[in-house]
């Protein structure tokens, strides 16, 4: 970073209390993401609006989109880590050439997997057990959340690099802008309105679109021209192999570990699947309401990772477990309260998404069982994003896959087994109670064994 730029980051995540620094910064990220998960909730309100058919069509699409999306949640956690790392060791020209380098590696990645996509939708669906009538749906709905998915991938790592610093106010900003533009254009292209035709299924997408792409110019204005965090220049090869190999070392294993999530979704949508589309419908809503839930553990799983990696960077171990363990106990006592709250007005929430009696139903017996887990599963994924910043993806893979493949797909199949959707559902919180346990145990012992053996240069 120039001589301008060159202080101290927005929160001193070093020096300053631990719980106040935490709180500082992940209460914007709340506020930033209650506005992007409106890009979810509102898009299945709206297609509820449709009909059953529609909307057990968007419910087919989450693991395939969350596939796109772990791509670019696995840039920014590696962006995030090494940067973070660097700021943490004062490297703050170094930093800036690495957030360059990331953001050229997010867009020629995103521009790929698009293409992909657009060529595997219908094998794809198919084998996740969608029909004809729904596939046409599909198809006008990912054809264009596909072109979508490639500017909501620079805005995601961007928002990495400024949270990196220890401004997550700035990201929450930009979210909140995609959010309250797609709250507005989505009734308007999904129903038309005067001029406007009724897109159907496919406004839904084309609201995405553009407000992903507003995201994409502030974010680099904001990066480039008010912040100076990036070069106002591509990169050379050599300046982009340099900064790219450890945002690939981390980033990979963590897209891959994200990657694993919707697979194993799709595998349990599969199964749903064979409940008939009023299950699937109710599945999708479920799934939704799950985010909104979860929005203070994600949100906490973006900001302590920047902390614990600055921490690292600094040497101080003890610091940065102290941080997860406090996290920790956070996540599991909150959880709790929202599962009372969602269990209370489950009948309220299901009426809110669909006027199908079928579909209300297994909606409520989702919302009294599957919230239960949130707490435990909230342990995993904060356990999850402190391996990735603490330079070991491979542990975090690995956590990955103990808890999709040898818990949450096994369990479900056997639940659903004896006990149909009640059992899927019971199966689902049990993994996440087994797991969550394993997950605070293993991050436990490693980062004492960090502090007493004094080995970080080990993982540098």
């Amino acid at each position: 970073m120039t001589s301008s730029t060159k202080k101290a980051p927005p929160a001193d995540l070093l020096n300053n209390d631990i719980a106040s620094t935490l709180r500082k910064m992940t209460l914007p990220m709340i506020v930033g993401m209650v506005v992007l998960m409106t890009f979810g909730l509102v898009d299945t309100f709206f297609i509820g609006m449709l009909g059953t058919q529609e909307l057990a069509a968007i419910s087919f699409t989450f693991p395939v989109t969350f596939t796109v999306i772990s791509l670019n949640i696995g840039l920014g956690i590696g962006t995030s880590a090494i940067i973070a790392k660097l700021l943490g060791q004062k490297k703050y020209q170094q930093a800036k050439e690495t957030a360059t380098g990331a953001l050229m590696l997010t867009m020629v990645l995103a521009i790929v997997l698009a293409i992909i996509g657009v060529y595997t939708i219908e094998p794809i669906f198919r084998l996740m057990g969608a029909e004809e009538p729904l596939l046409v749906l599909i198809k006008e709905y990912m054809l264009v959340w596909y072109a979508a998915g490639v500017f909501l991938a620079m805005p995601m790592v961007g928002n990495s690099v400024l949270r990196a610093s220890g401004d997550t106010k700035t990201p929450s900003l930009v979210m909140a802008l995609g959010g309250l533009i797609n709250v507005v254009l989505d009734p308007l292209l999904i129903f038309g309105w005067g001029p406007v035709p009724a897109f159907g299924i496919q406004g839904a997408a084309i609201s995405t679109l553009v407000a992903w792409a507003v995201g994409l110019f502030y974010i680099l204005y904001i990066l480039a021209v008010e912040r100076n965090m990036i070069e106002t220049k591509l990169l050379n090869w050599h300046q982009f192999k340099r900064s790219t190999g450890g945002i690939l070392k981390i980033g990979l294993p963590a897209s891959a570990a994200n990657m694993l999530t919707p697979i194993a979704a799709g595998v349990v949508t599969a199964i749903v699947a064979g409940y008939g589309p009023e299950a699937v419908a109710a599945w999708g809503v479920g799934g939704r309401l799950e985010s909104i839930a979860s929005i203070v553990v994600l949100s906490l799983s973006m900001s302590l990772p920047p902390f614990i990696s600055q921490n690292f960077g600094a040497n101080q171990l003890a610091r940065a477990g102290q941080a997860y363990s406090l996290c920790v106990k956070f996540v599991i006592v909150w959880q709790l309260i929202v599962f009372v709250v969602i269990a209370l007005l489950s009948g309220v929430l299901a009426n809110i998404f669909t006027n199908e009696p079928e579909v209300a139903s297994t909606i409520v017996l989702f919302l009294i069982i599957v919230p239960l887990g949130y707490g435990f599963q909230g342990v995993t994924i904060l356990t999850n994003s402190s391996f990735n910043a603490m330079h070991m993806p491979m542990s975090a893979v690995s956590l990955s896959v103990v808890r999709l493949f040898l818990f949450f797909v096994p369990f479900s199949l056997i639940g659903s087994y004896w006990f149909d959707l009640l059992g899927l559902f019971w199966a689902g919180v049990v993994a996440n109670l087994v797991v969550g346990c394993i997950a605070y145990v293993w991050c436990k012992r490693i980062i004492t064994s960090r502090f007493e053996q004094g080995v970080l240069s080990k993982y540098e």
